[in-house]
């Protein structure tokens, strides 16, 4: 079972000013796919801030997937790429890929998001955008990935394409 940490980068929600509905929203889809849900947290967008979080949930408990959500825009404030680049070893860039150029056809503005993906010893980290909406739609195009993604991370796997062709074939169907 893959186990999922959420990070919430929101001056305004880490200060309780609004309420977070990101949270619940993710909580159930990760319940729907069967992943296990190991905690969340709300933190300002401050890179520090968002690092620390990504290493103790990557370090300490061990997760197998943290998705961050919030902070990947053009606001001065907005640092959650730069901080996941700054945590993570390896770039996973055909997950922000797909999402921006799916979710494109929903909402012209996706293309200006900056969200980025990668690899943090056994642990893949996705940056999301801020909003519940977004948020799963985003997941809705690389859930299909993600466990595959996480077994080759952890070494269960192999990359001999069967999984790839499986895939192909439940599209189809």
């Amino acid at each position: 079972m893959i186990k999922v940490a959420l990070i919430i980068a929101s001056d305004t929600r880490s200060r309780g000013e609004n309420k977070d509905e990101t949270i619940p929203a993710l909580k159930e889809y990760i319940k729907k796919q069967g992943w296990s849900f190991l905690g969340a947290s709300i933190v300002p967008d401050e890179k520090d801030a968002l690092k620390e979080k990504m290493i103790f949930y990557s370090d300490t408990e061990k997760a197998d997937l943290i998705l961050t959500s919030g902070g990947t825009g053009f606001a001065k404030r907005d640092v959650t790429p730069e901080a996941t680049k700054e945590v993570i070893e390896k770039e996973t860039p055909g997950f922000p890929e797909a999402m921006r150029m799916k979710t494109y056809d929903i909402t012209p503005l996706s293309i200006l998001s900056r969200a980025t993906a990668g690899i943090r010893g056994n642990t893949l980290i996705i940056n999301l955008p801020g909003n519940p909406k977004g948020a799963t739609e985003c997941l809705d195009v690389i859930k299909e990935a993600i466990p595959h993604g996480i077994e080759i991370i952890q070494g269960r796997l192999g990359t001999d394409g069967r999984t790839a062709e499986k895939l192909k074939q439940n599209r189809r169907s």
